[in-house]
């Protein structure tokens, strides 16, 4: 199990964040045709929405009210939920990646949360949550190298694998993952994260297989 700290800093710019943390053995796949059968059924729901309208989001709303206090403009360096959002609203559709992080996906949709989805067999050592600096040094997935300072990020004994912009390179989810850490970011509280956390485990029991199953609020 790895050990998941708050930093005294995020904790005194971010009082009310809980993080829900899923740990669990999972069998990944290329895709599911079940999945996004759920997956187009959200995104039709989105694409009513007004695109002036995701920013109220609650869940959207509480991470971007992060970002100011941490030192990142929201509007440059948007909450993946919030790209996600947008992404469906204007027609764009969601890329297929694997079934994992379709999965993750889709329940960031649904809720507005950021979700950090980790092979957990390449993160070293423990983590904590704090705010990026100027010198780190951080490769977004698909983004290149990311300006991570003023952003909450979680740090293991080697560096930054992930903040609710981007996750890193390092410790991406791939076909062959099989041990999963998903870190659910509730900026709002822990009031809404139950019923995403109850949604997410469902999930991962059907679509791939998840099995030795923790959950921690922290």
């Amino acid at each position: 199990m790895i050990e998941i700290k708050k930093s005294e800093k995020i904790i005194g710019l971010c009082p009310n964040l809980t993080i829900a943390a899923i740990e669990c053995d999972v069998v990944n796949s290329d895709s599911s045709s079940k999945l996004w059968d759920e997956i187009h059924s959200v995104c039709k729901n989105l694409e009513k929405t007004k695109i002036q309208d995701v920013k109220k989001n609650i869940n959207i709303a509480a991470t971007r009210t992060a970002y100011k206090a941490t030192g990142k403009d929201p509007n440059r360096y948007r909450p993946s939920a919030e790209s996600l959002q947008r992404r469906i609203i204007r027609g764009l559709g969601l890329y297929k990646i694997n079934t994992l992080v379709d999965l993750i996906n889709l329940v960031s949709l649904k809720s507005g949360f950021s979700i950090g989805g980790f092979d957990a067999e390449k993160i070293k050592g423990d983590l904590v949550l704090t705010v990026g600096e100027k010198e780190d040094i951080f490769y977004g997935i698909g983004r290149g190298l990311l300006n991570i300072e003023g952003l909450p990020v979680y740090k293991d004994s080697v560096g930054g694998i992930g903040t609710p912009t981007s996750d890193e390179e390092r410790t991406k989810i791939q076909n062959n993952t099989s041990k999963l850490l998903m870190l659910i970011n509730g900026y709002s509280g822990k009031e809404y994260l139950p019923d995403t956390v109850e949604y997410s485990l469902d999930l991962l029991t059907q679509y791939v297989e998840a099995t030795n199953i923790d959950v921690r609020y922290i």
